[in-house]
């Protein structure tokens, strides 16, 4: 079953609800076989208010595809599905009511030997539908050592100790700003965005300039873009909502299209974004962040590594996410919730990159029967994601063990899943079913239908050298 959290981001289940469901399964542990270690568990559905409504998010098709009966409330916003045992979503066993967390901790085996020692015991990642129809805040997130000192000093923003480097997959084509743009681009939108350089303050702007063009006794480019940015996030808000309107009166009104305003940013993409953010954002100084921030569009099966003090916003769309244990988040923009401009500008990572260089590319491995695997293995140690792909007409496949515990998402498909510790009863798979697999067990699926259209699947894991 899937269950909605408690708190102010949770639809509040009154009786006769029918609560979220689905069916995570795990294999048993090979250290410790007398460990029954295969059961459903229910599952956090997090229901804030900038996920899709109703059958429009992929998190509620999911949901209703694992289990038919379930009835999506059109009217109610599905964002993200949790998978794992963080404390504000941890999954729970459903025949026990026991917590995910508390079943690992009897049963550390079941984590493997090297995650169980480098990770004391816990679950090192959290695993993530998103469903995403408003923009998400302005945000990075802060390296180990920052995250504790943050916590430190506070607890009430900052709940706890963990970094959280993250990863984001497109199931859908997707939309975020990730990283700052190439410092010429940033150049040229400041010198020709009047609205932009009032905002910033010319000598800002002038000092960026030289530092772009290599001028002498000018300012590296790093140190002069986190004055400019500085800037812009401490204006007084008067001022930014009196060139916010500005701007957007400017081009809501510009005669026949034209966007003569600027040649380089105001293409029509570029209009409409701006238009878009201050439509569902008002008056709040993030609009002006896409002038800086790369504006990503990705493909399914494209990703994004947003590692610590990233800047990024998710837009639109739906995608995997998975991160390391925390909900650390910093913000600055694009929120009603907390903001912390002082950290953010002082954290950030103000190197420049283009679109292409913030997007991660997966290592692309040939599987056993024609399967098509793509790694995504960023350089950190919390967590790695395979995305599985067999093709229609395929009939068997044999997932390869790891080294830890894993977590398994199909989103297209269905067949029959085995394993040893299964017995002869075998676990029925298909779109929107988890399986929880504990290190060192391999799963067969002998596929439905001839294959069908093929299945696509997606596995989180540790992967520790």
């Amino acid at each position: 079953m899937f269950h909605s959290p408690s708190g102010p981001s949770s639809r509040l289940w009154r009786p006769g609800d029918r609560p979220f469901r689905a069916l995570i399964l795990s294999n048993t542990c090979r250290i410790c076989r007398s460990v029954t270690s295969v059961f459903q568990l229910r599952c956090e559905v997090q229901t804030y208010a900038w996920g899709k409504r109703g059958t429009s998010s992929e998190v509620a098709s999911l949901i209703q595809s694992a289990d038919p009966s379930f009835s999506i409330d059109e009217e109610q916003t599905y964002a993200e599905l949790w998978m794992g045992t963080h404390p504000r979503g941890a999954s729970v066993i459903a025949k026990t009511n026991t917590s995910l967390e508390q079943w690992i901790s009897q049963n550390p085996e079941c984590l493997g030997s090297k995650v169980m020692e480098r990770f004391s015991g816990k679950l090192p990642f959290l695993f993530k539908v998103l469903s995403v129809n408003i923009s998400l805040s302005i945000q990075a997130h802060p390296n180990k050592a920052l995250a504790e000192e943050l916590h430190r000093r506070d607890a009430a923003h900052y709940a706890d100790s963990n970094h959280k480097p993250e990863m984001a997959i497109a199931l859908s084509a997707f939309e975020g700003l990730c990283g700052f743009r190439p410092a010429a681009e940033i150049a040229e939108h400041l010198q020709t965005t009047a609205e932009l350089q009032a905002v910033v303050g010319t000598d800002n702007v002038t000092s960026f300039v030289q530092a772009v063009h290599g001028s002498s006794g000018a300012l590296s480019t790093a140190v002069s873009l986190q004055q400019c940015f500085a800037a812009l996030m401490q204006c007084p808000r008067e001022t930014v909502r009196e060139k916010l309107a500005s701007l957007e009166s400017r081009l809501q009104t510009d005669a026949a299209c034209n966007y003569s305003w600027c040649s380089t940013i105001a293409q029509p993409p570029a209009a409409r974004l701006f238009l878009r953010l201050y439509k569902q954002f008002p008056g709040d100084v993030g609009c002006f962040a896409i002038f800086f921030l790369n504006h990503m569009k990705l493909k399914p099966g494209e990703a994004m590594f947003l590692g610590p003090n990233v800047p990024h916003a998710y837009l639109y769309g739906d995608c995997i996410e998975c991160m390391a244990c925390s909900d650390n988040t910093v913000r600055a923009g694009l929120t009603p919730k907390f903001i912390d401009v002082p950290t953010l500008c002082a954290m950030l990572d103000y190197r420049c990159r283009t679109v292409d260089e913030n997007k991660f590319t997966p290592v692309q491995q040939g599987g056993a029967g024609g399967a098509g695997v793509s790694v995504y293995d960023p350089a950190v140690p919390d967590f790695s994601v395979l995305r599985v792909e067999l093709a229609a007409g395929e009939m068997d496949y044999t997932l390869p063990l790891v080294d830890s515990a894993s977590i398994l998402l199909t989103v297209q498909g269905e067949a029959d899943a085995y394993s040893g510790s299964l017995g002869e009863e075998p676990i029925y798979v298909t779109r929107g079913t988890v399986l929880f697999i504990s290190a060192g067990e391999s799963l067969h699926l002998k596929l439905k239908k001839a294959g069908g259209s093929g299945m696509v699947m997606f596995r989180a894991y540790c992967q520790l050298s």
